[in-house]
């Protein structure tokens, strides 16, 4: 059988100082544990019965949508015929690592799993590219923009619960001042900018807002004006997560309604990441796109 090196923390470089989240460790292991399983030759079905489980848990496994349990992982260690203590030893540590919570743990009553999935990667992404085409970004958002939307898609919550979503949003913006913070580079439709969540007051501070973080060396944000007709972006808004550890794929996030797609087969992403590519020569220059919204500022 050929031997899978294990993964237990990120390649070195110069963008790999930031320490992977749990959601992040999760994918690796799962990546690990497939590739262990397709060496061996084992089914999905058989790993599955191995562990007490069925062929869609090993996928979410094997994809790291879920968490692990050591005893699952040692199970089917053994079953993939992986012998080397060390070898091992460094995924069933792995595992209890991808089994920690992260730092929005105290609001899952308000998260749908999905969602904390999300988070988990943002946090541990290095380079997040967006479009946005009906809300400014979350990263981005004043505490009354965030508060005024919040109202606004929940509609029937309470007032504490509307306080801890805009809490939990402003929690997210830390990562743009940490020691390490991604590259964020955001493409907002015109039709964000024009649209008055909140109210002129509330508005005219958002967009000042988008100012001053444009300012940021690991921030850029383009503007993509009615002036420029249609784009390439017929789906609306989604993201693309690109990360330091070169065993994970990027993932395209596109959230809806009442869930969300996480894409990562390369064919799609490909397609995404292209049609970012066109939004962002479609868009306005990062210089030109401030000027731009001073302009809206003016005029609100």
């Amino acid at each position: 059988m050929g031997t899978v090196e294990p993964v237990s923390e990120p390649p070195s470089g110069p963008l790999s100082h930031r320490r992977p989240e749990a959601t992040v460790l999760r994918m690796l292991l799962g990546n690990q544990l497939r590739r262990l399983r397709e060496t061996a030759g084992v089914s999905p079905d058989r790993a599955g019965y191995e562990i007490r489980a069925s062929r869609s848990k090993i996928s979410r496994l094997e994809n790291g949508r879920v968490g692990f349990k050591e005893r699952d992982v040692a199970d089917l260690l053994t079953l993939y015929g992986v012998t080397d203590q060390q070898m091992r030893a460094a995924m069933l540590d792995l595992a209890k690592r991808a089994n920690a919570p992260g730092w929005w743990a105290k609001y899952s009553d308000l998260l749908p799993d999905w969602f904390e999935v999300y988070l988990g990667l943002e946090a541990s992404a290095s380079i997040i590219r967006t479009f946005e085409l009906q809300f400014v970004h979350g990263l981005f958002q004043t505490e009354d923009y965030a508060r005024a939307a919040m109202v606004h898609i929940h509609k029937a919550s309470p007032a504490d619960e509307i306080n801890r979503r805009v809490s939990l949003r402003m929690k997210r913006q830390d990562l743009l001042v940490g020691q390490h913070p991604p590259q964020v580079w955001s493409i907002t439709d015109e039709a964000v900018l024009r649209r008055p969540v909140g109210g002129r007051e509330v508005m005219r501070a958002q967009l000042r807002r988008l100012l001053e973080v444009s300012q940021r060396p690991n921030v850029t944000i383009q503007v993509l004006p009615f002036g420029r007709g249609g784009h390439a972006a017929t789906g609306g808004s989604f993201t693309l997560l690109r990360f330091d550890e070169s065993d994970l794929p990027d993932v395209v996030y596109i959230e809806q309604l009442t869930s969300a797609l996480y894409i990562e087969t390369r064919s799609d992403v490909d397609n995404y990441l292209a049609v970012v590519n066109r939004l962002s020569t479609e868009a306005l220059t990062p210089a030109d796109s401030s000027q731009f919204i001073g302009k809206i500022i003016a005029e609100t």
